[in-house]
């Protein structure tokens, strides 16, 4: 994909999906790939920012193919794994040459962050990683309090029945209000 088209996918042009565009293409560049048609790249990224979107673009891994990996750490950092090479890299945005007069102009910043070298804003290192499982495919079982499937692994047992987690989470407040005297009518 150019980088026009991610731009039309994400919906706006913003110095995020630059930082990503970049941070994927350097990772992508590393490990002499292609993009991913199913499970051969495996992305973990780090945060859940704007740039997670051109990632998908440039390396064609999805949470929907459950090669791209989600750990909550707020941190600009991608790691990329090829299974056909087992190897990986890790990919840090760290901006330290951003010129400050940048820094409130967006369109200015992401023009330069499409423009600077790799160095200027990122650090690229080898990385070996125990290699990530494979996309499970698993069992939808219907949840008894509220009748929509639930992927089987996410079920909750409540009252020996299966419940789906915002199911489990509203009835175990209701019974929680309930043993403490609270009125439960307006759950």
């Amino acid at each position: 994909m150019t980088y026009e088209e991610i731009i039309q996918f994400h919906g706006h042009e913003c110095p995020g999906l630059a930082i990503g565009y970049r941070m994927a293409t350097a990772a992508m560049e590393n490990l002499e790939s292609f993009p991913a048609e199913d499970e051969e790249l495996v992305a973990i990224v780090e945060n859940d920012a704007c740039g997670v979107d051109a990632l998908q673009c440039v390396t064609g891994c999805t949470f929907g193919k459950g090669n791209l990996l989600f750990r909550d750490y707020g941190k600009h950092v991608y790691t990329i794994y090829s299974r056909s090479s087992r190897s990986g890299v890790r990919v840090h945005f760290h901006g330290n040459d951003i010129p400050e007069s940048l820094r409130e102009d967006r369109k200015a910043l992401s023009d330069w962050l499409l423009s600077a070298s790799n160095d200027s804003i990122l650090s690229v290192t080898q990385t070996s990683i125990p290699e990530p499982e494979p996309a499970k495919i698993r069992e939808s079982i219907p949840c008894a309090f509220c009748g929509e499937n639930v992927m089987e692994s996410r079920i909750q047992q409540l009252r020996k029945k299966p419940a789906c987690i915002p199911c489990y989470e509203k009835l175990r407040k209701f019974n929680q209000n309930d043993e403490a005297g609270i009125d439960n009518s307006r759950l």
